[in-house]
């Protein structure tokens, strides 16, 4: 079981974020996210959003720290990655 977490970096609603992804299933991304206490909304395609202040516990409990090219690598490379759609005519 590894989950991977890039560092608190993506701004958003006066916040730093961090995403937490799984290379291996869904469920095993949920289930770590339960055990993290992190809610079910902050689930978002591929990936959950966590606020930088849940960052060091996600850490202790598990999660792999990685920079964000190497979490969308392995996210990817998993075949796990929904990326938005950008609607007819986007590259």
């Amino acid at each position: 079981m590894t989950v991977y977490i890039d560092p608190p970096t993506w701004p958003g609603h006066g916040r730093m974020w961090s995403h937490l992804v799984s290379d291996v299933s869904y469920e095993e991304l949920h289930a770590f996210a339960e055990r993290l206490g992190a809610p079910r909304r902050a689930f978002e395609r591929d990936h959950y959003d966590l606020p930088a202040e849940r960052y060091r516990s996600a850490v202790e409990l598990g999660a792999v720290e990685v920079g964000c090219k190497e979490l969308l690598r392995r996210l990817t490379e998993a075949g796990l990655r929904r990326p938005k759609n950008r609607g007819p005519g986007a590259r």
